[in-house]
């Protein structure tokens, strides 16, 4: 059943086109409520957050509880998820923190979308134990180390731009906490610090600044707005942006991806740059299957091919959420254009807490 009002942007997606993406990942939802990346695939638990948000997003609100069940209902006892599962074995027994955290961002999601209280509580119990997996993870200075292997043992480094969508799922987790009555000041100081890392301190993260999540989740994730955002946007624009065709997934490679593109569509709506924002979603239809709407992961322009030759259910997602976000035709853009408190938003001089980083 369609909403009353889908996310539309004119000349570029229609809602009718709307419609037909967010048909193609309820045809590729298991029964059980998993979104995998293609039919019969793998999923893991970040990704599929992200496919249930498209399904609140264009009024498929039923399905997209039915995912938020299945995700809860596979929670390991830790609060965390392997890293692939496949028809619910585990592929990967690697434990990320960025996939454990997300969940909170759906959740908010779908309660700012649906106001379902009912379902807000039967989720939290699954949002508060991946949230405790990830501070799990945390250093003495506060970025979370990227993941724990099979055996519990945590990572060596922590991740710029996973630390980013953390912050983002802190931020979250916090407002469902205060909707439900149940504050947690300390997430709330947790989200503090890890954003000040993430927008202060950059070589606390290991170095993958080849990669283009990298330049603009700082923003996406909300650590960082205003004229700092507006600076790094333009300092690695020509890195990245291809004409016509999208952004570079990395820096050295001709090639382009649609779900990095909606992401930083996503950033640029946070930064209220919606003219620009529309321009590079409407240069990646070229990655779209007109026959139902799904996306090809991306595209090779050197040898002009798709690569992979995958049509990925979180690059449709992404599509769909950076249509909401530019156009507002849901409350759930707010997780992505809302300013966080605290975010970094000022272009002078850095902070003066350099014995932080050591």
């Amino acid at each position: 059943m369609r909403p009353r009002e889908l996310p539309e942007l004119p000349g570029v997606l229609s809602a009718d086109d709307v419609a037909q993406t967010a048909c193609h990942l309820l045809a590729v939802q298991e029964r059980s409520g998993a979104i995998p990346w293609f039919p019969g695939g793998h999923l893991d638990a970040w990704d599929h957050v992200e496919c249930a948000m498209a399904l609140s997003a264009t009024g498929h609100t039923e399905a997209a509880v039915r995912a938020y069940d299945w995700l809860a209902g596979v929670q390991d006892p830790d609060g965390s998820w392997p890293a692939k599962l496949r028809q619910d074995r585990v592929v990967n027994p690697l434990r990320e923190a960025n996939h454990a955290a997300y969940l909170a961002v759906g959740v908010w999601h779908h309660v700012l979308i649906t106001g379902d209280e009912r379902f807000a509580e039967r989720l939290w119990p699954a949002v508060r134990g991946g949230i405790e997996f990830v501070l799990g993870l945390r250093t003495e200075r506060g970025e979370i180390l990227w993941a724990r292997d099979r055996d519990g043992s945590p990572g060596d480094h922590a991740l710029l731009t996973a630390c980013a969508s953390i912050h983002q799922a802190l931020r979250c987790a916090v407002a469902l906490a205060e909707w439900l009555g149940r504050p947690q000041p300390d997430w709330e100081l947790d989200a503090a610090r890890l954003g000040h890392l993430v927008a202060e301190h950059e070589p606390v993260f290991a170095d993958r600044g080849r990669y283009s999540m990298d330049w603009y989740y700082p923003i996406l994730g909300g650590a960082v707005r205003g004229v700092r955002a507006e600076e790094r946007i333009a300092e690695r624009w020509d890195s990245f942006v291809v004409a016509d065709l999208g952004i570079r997934c990395v820096s050295d490679q001709p090639w382009v991806t649609g779900a990095e593109t909606s992401e930083l569509v996503l950033a640029l709506a946070a930064m209220g740059r919606r003219d620009q924002g529309a321009r590079l979603l409407a240069d990646i239809q070229h990655l779209r299957d007109p026959d139902d709407g799904a996306y090809w992961t991306g595209y090779q322009f050197a040898e002009d091919v798709n690569w992979p030759v995958e049509r990925s259910t979180w690059t449709a997602a992404a599509v769909i959420l950076a249509a909401d976000a530019l156009c507002g035709a849901t409350p759930g853009a707010r997780v992505f254009t809302d300013v966080p408190e605290g975010s970094v938003a000022a272009g002078a001089a850095s902070c003066d807490c350099a014995a932080l980083v050591r």
